[in-house]
C-alpha cells in the first residue's frame, strides 16, 4: 500500500488531526512498527535436512533400510541428526537484531488529536499527526519541526557524533533522542517507511551466503559427480560380470557411503568453535561461528568512523588565543559559561580541558549562567573577578559573536583554518556588557582511537585494506583518515549509485545506513570478501550483510546483535587478532577437506579396482560404516592441531584443490592396489580376509595422507597437535584390535597389519614429496 503523501493525505494545520481521521488513516497505512518475522523453528530445523549431504545421508538411510540393515541405518541417521543440530544452533541472529532495534523505539507519543494534547502508543502515530518533542524523549516517528527548537542526537541512525541543532522547518527522524529543549513537530512517515523502518527492513533482508557454505557445495558437488560416474560404471560392470543382484543393491550403498563427506559440515562447525574459543581468550565474542572462518578471508574491511576509529567523545583540540590573551584563559572564561554536569558534550569537553590547563590569573565567581540557546547559537555567564568587576562571558557560533563583540581580523583567518581541518569552532568573547570583544577560539573535534593507525597499518601487513565509512562530512572524514594512514579518493555523496565502483575510494562520507549496506554488497559483487567494523545502529545492516561484521566494546545492542564478532575490550586489537585466528581456522578446515577429498576419491576408486581384481565386493556397508566413525569423525581432531596462519588472505579455490586431491588420491590408490594384490595373490587371503585387509590398507593409508596434508611444507616441518595424535592412535588401535581379533570382520595375521603399518609409513615419505610439487603448482599454501 502506498504512503500517504502531500498529493494525496489532508494537509492538516497545527490543531492536528482528530480522532476520527487518525483512526482511518491507520487502518490504510498500518501501525507505526517494525514487522515482525519470526522464523520458525521447526521449518528452520528442516531446512538443515535439505541440502547435498543430507540428501546423500538420507538415500544411504533408505537403501540400508531396504536391505534390513537397521543398526547400519540407524548410525547414519545419527549422523544426519548430529550435522543437522550443530547447524541449527548457529541461527537466529536476525530475530534479535530486529528485537533489539525495536527496543531502541518510542513506546509513547504526546499527539494533538481533537485539538488537545494526549498520550498514545506510539505504534498508533500516523503521517499528519501533530507531537510534541521533550527533554528526555524518543522521536516515534519522521517527523518536521514546526515550532520550537531541540538538540537531537541521531548518533544511533545517522553515525554523527555531535548532536543537531533542529528548529522549524528541520526533519528528524524515528529513534533520535531530544537532549535540549522543546518543539512541536508534524509526522511525515512512520513504521517500514521511517529511516529507522527502512533501517530495520534492510537488518532482516540482509544475508549473505559465507566462503565456507560455498566451499562445503563446492566439495560435494565434485565429489557426486566423480564419484557418481564411478559408481555408475561400477554398477554397470557388476551386471556385466554377472554378479547376483542380491549383491549389487549392498554394493552400489557402499559406493554411495564412500562417497559422502558425512563429518565436513561438522568440521567446519568445531574448527570455528575452536578459533572461537581461542578469540574469547584474547577478549573477542564470536556470536556467529561462521565469522571467524570468514575473518580469515576478508580482504576489505570496512570501519565506520565515529566511536570505531574515533572515541566518540568530544575533546578540545586546539585553542587560538587572540593577541594580549593567553590560551589557558580562553579555557578558563570559556568554561564559566558551560554547564557543569549536564548533557552538554561540547560543554563537558571545554570544562575538562580547562581543568587540565588552569589559568593561574583568574577567579572568577559565577554570578549567573544562560544555557546555550539553539536560536540564538550561544551561551553565557556573568562573573565577578578577583578585583570585583563584574564581565559578561558569551561562548558559541563564531557568526553569532561576531555579531556581539569586537573581532580582530586575524580571527576570520583562524576560524577558516581550524573548519578547514574538519573540527568544529567556537568563539570566546568577554568583557563589559556593552563592550565585548572576542578573546580566542576552541576547536573540537572526535579524536582516533590511539590504536586506529596501528591497527590500519597491520591490515595493510596482512592484505588487508581499510576503507572507512562515516555519516560525517567530508572534510572531517579526510582529516581522520588522513590522520590514521588512510589513504586515497573520498566519495561524498549519497545515495551510492548502484554501478559505483568502490574499489576507486578510501572514504565514502555522508553516507546513510542503507548507503553502507550498498556499499558492502557492492564490494562482494566485486568479489571481495568484507569486513565492517561499526558501533552503532545505524551500522546494523551493513554488518548483518558482511561476511564478518565487527561490533567494538562500546557498541550498542543492536550492532552486538548484528556483527558476528563482538569485541569485549576497549581499543581494536582484536580485529586483527580475529584476521589471525581465522586464518588458522581456514588451515585447519583446509587440511580436511584436502583429506575428505583424497580419502572419497580412493575409497570409491578402490572399491571399483577390488571388484575387478578379484569379481567381488571388498567393503561391506558394515565396514564402510565403521570407517566412516571411526575416519571421518576422529579426524575432526585437526580442529585443534598446530598450524600457520596464512600470510595473506584465506581464498577458497576448490577447483585447485581438488585438482590436488585427486593427485593425490591416485597415488594413495597405487598404494591400496598393491597391498591388496599382495594380499590376494602373494598371501593367498580369501574373500572375507582380503575384505579385512581393504579396510586396514584404508585407514593406514588415510591417516598417511592426514599427516602429509596437514602440513604445506614437509611432513615434518611442524608437531601435530595434542588431540589429532590421540585420535590416530585411537583409530589405529582400534581397526587393528578388530582386524587382528575378527570382530566385525575375519581376522588377520598380525604380522599382516604390521607389515602394512610399515608400509603406510614409507608411502607417507613418497607422498609428501608429491604434494611439495603439486602445491608450488597449485599455488596451495
Amino acid at each position: 500500500m502506498d504512503t500517504p503523501s502531500a498529493a494525496t493525505s489532508p494537509q492538516p494545520e497545527a490543531s492536528g488531526l482528530s480522532s476520527q481521521e487518525a483512526e482511518a488513516l491507520l487502518k490504510q497505512v498500518g501501525p507505526n512498527a517494525v514487522a515482525d518475522v519470526a522464523a520458525k523453528p521447526v521449518r528452520r530445523a528442516l531446512g538443515k535436512l535439505w541440502a547435498p549431504i543430507p540428501w546423500m545421508l538420507e538415500s544411504a538411510i533408505l537403501l540400508q533400510l531396504g536391505l534390513g540393515d537397521y543398526p547400519e541405518a540407524g548410525v547414519v541417521t545419527f549422523l544426519l541428526l548430529f550435522n543437522g543440530a550443530l547447524a541449527f544452533l548457529q541461527e537466529g541472529r536476525a530475530q534479535a537484531t530486529l528485537d533489539a532495534l525495536k527496543s531502541r523505539l518510542a513506546l509513547v507519543a504526546a499527539v494533538k488529536r481533537d485539538q488537545n494534547w494526549t498520550t498514545v502508543p506510539a505504534d498508533t502515530l500516523v503521517v499528519g499527526d501533530i507531537v510534541k518533542l521533550t527533554l528526555g524523549s524518543v522521536v516515534a516517528a519522521d517527523v518536521s519541526v514546526i515550532t520550537g527548537s531541540v538538540l537531537l542526537d541521531q548518533s544511533m541512525l545517522t553515525g554523527e557524533s555531535l548532536p543537531i541543532e533542529a528548529g522549524a522547518g528541520t526533519a528528524t527522524f524515528a529513534g533520535a533522542l531530544v537532549r535540549r529543549g522543546e518543539a512541536v513537530a508534524r509526522v511525515t512517515a512512520t513504521g517500514s517507511r521511517t529511516k529507522f523502518g527502512r533501517t530495520a527492513e534492510l537488518v532482516r533482508t540482509a544475508k549473505v551466503e559465507s566462503s565456507q557454505q560455498k566451499a562445503i557445495f563446492s566439495v560435494v558437488r565434485n565429489l557426486v559427480l566423480f564419484n557418481g560416474a564411478v559408481t555408475v560404471l561400477l554398477t554397470a560392470y557388476a551386471f556385466l560380470l554377472p554378479m547376483p543382484r542380491g549383491d549389487i543393491i549392498p554394493l552400489i550403498l557402499v559406493a554411495v557411503l564412500s562417497s559422502i563427506p558425512v563429518a565436513l559440515p561438522s568440521m567446519f562447525t568445531l574448527a570455528a568453535a575452536v578459533g572461537a574459543r581461542a578469540l574469547a581468550r584474547q577478549g573477542v565474542l564470536p556470536t556467529r561461528l561462521s565469522a571467524v572462518d570468514e575473518a580469515g578471508s576478508i580482504d576489505i574491511l570496512c570501519a565506520d568512523k565515529t566511536g570505531t576509529l574515533t572515541r566518540n567523545a568530544l575533546s578540545v583540540t586546539a585553542v587560538r588565543a587572540m593577541s594580549g590573551f593567553a590560551e589557558e584563559q580562553v579555557l578558563a572564561f570559556a568554561a564559566v559559561a558551560s554547564s557543569d554536569g549536564g548533557s552538554d558534550l561540547v560543554d563537558a569537553a571545554i570544562r575538562a580541558a580547562a581543568l587540565q590547563r588552569p589559568f593561574k590569573g583568574a577567579d572568577l565567581a559565577l554570578l549567573s549562567f544562560l544555557a546555550f540557546d539553539p536560536g540564538t547559537k550561544r551561551a553565557e555567564a556573568t562573573a565577578r573577578m578577583a578585583d570585583g568587576a563584574d564581565i559578561r562571558i558569551v561562548k558559541g557560533a563564531f557568526a553569532a559573536i561576531q555579531d556581539l563583540a569586537r573581532s580582530p581580523s586575524a580571527a576570520v583567518a583562524m576560524v577558516d583554518e581550524l573548519q578547514a581541518k574538519g573540527y568544529r569552532v567556537l568563539a570566546v568573547a568577554s568583557g563589559p556588557t556593552t563592550q565585548l570583544e572576542v578573546i580566542g577560539l576552541i576547536a573540537l573535534s572526535d579524536p582516533p582511537r590511539e590504536d586506529s593507525a596501528m591497527l590500519v597499518t597491520e591490515l595493510r601487513g596482512l592484505g588487508v585494506r581499510t576503507l572507512m565509512v562515516t555519516g560525517d562530512a567530508a572534510a572531517t572524514a579526510k582529516i581522520v583518515a588522513s590522520e590514521i594512514g588512510i589513504t586515497g579518493a573520498i566519495w561524498a555523496t549519497t545515495p551510492l549509485p548502484d554501478d559505483i565502483d568502490a574499489d576507486k575510494y578510501a572514504v565514502f562520507a555522508g553516507v546513510l545506513p542503507e548507503d553502507k549496506y550498498s556499499l558492502v554488497k557492492a564490494l562482494q559483487k566485486s568479489g571481495h570478501i568484507v569486513g565492517m567494523c561499526g558501533d552503532g545502529a545505524n551500522d546494523a545492516p551493513a554488518l548483518r550483510q558482511a561476511q564478518m561484521g565487527i561490533a567494538v566494546s562500546t557498541a550498542t545492542d543492536v550492532a552486538k546483535s548484528s556483527a558476528g564478532i563482538v569485541l569485549t575490550e576497549p581499543g581494536l586489537a582484536g580485529v586483527v587478532a580475529s584476521v589471525r585466528e581465522g586464518r588458522a581456522t581456514y588451515q585447519r578446515i583446509l587440511t580436511y577437506a584436502l583429506r575428505s577429498i583424497v580419502h572419497k576419491v580412493v575409497q570409491v576408486l578402490f572399491l571399483a579396482a577390488g571388484l575387478i581384481m578379484t569379481g567381488e565386493a571388498i567393503l561391506t556397508p558394515m565396514l564402510m560404516v565403521l570407517m566412516m566413525v571411526t575416519g571421518d569423525f576422529l579426524a575432526m581432531s585437526s580442529s585443534t592441531d598446530n598450524v600457520r596462519a596464512s600470510p595473506t588472505p584465506s581464498v577458497w579455490n576448490i577447483g585447485r584443490l581438488t585438482i590436488a586431491g585427486v593427485v593425490m588420491g591416485l597415488f594413495d590408490l597405487l598404494f591400496c592396489i598393491g597391498c591388496l594384490a599382495t594380499g590376494r595373490h602373494f598371501l593367498g587371503l580369501d574373500a572375507a580376509s582380503s575384505q579385512t585387509l581393504a579396510v586396514v590398507v584404508l585407514v593406514f593409508s588415510g591417516q598417511a595422507v592426514f599427516y602429509v596434508a596437514r602440513e604445506r611444507q614437509h611432513i615434518w616441518s611442524s608437531r601435530p597437535g595434542k588431540w589429532l595424535l590421540v585420535s590416530s592412535v585411537v583409530d589405529l588401535s582400534l581397526i587393528s584390535s578388530l582386524a587382528i581379533t575378527g570382530v566385525l570382520m575375519k581376522p588377520i595375521p598380525v604380522l599382516i597389519v604390521a607389515s602394512v603399518f610399515v608400509a603406510a609409513l614409507v608411502f607417507a615419505l613418497v607422498l609428501d614429496m608429491v604434494k611439495l610439487t603439486l602445491f608450488r603448482r597449485l599455488h596451495i599454501a
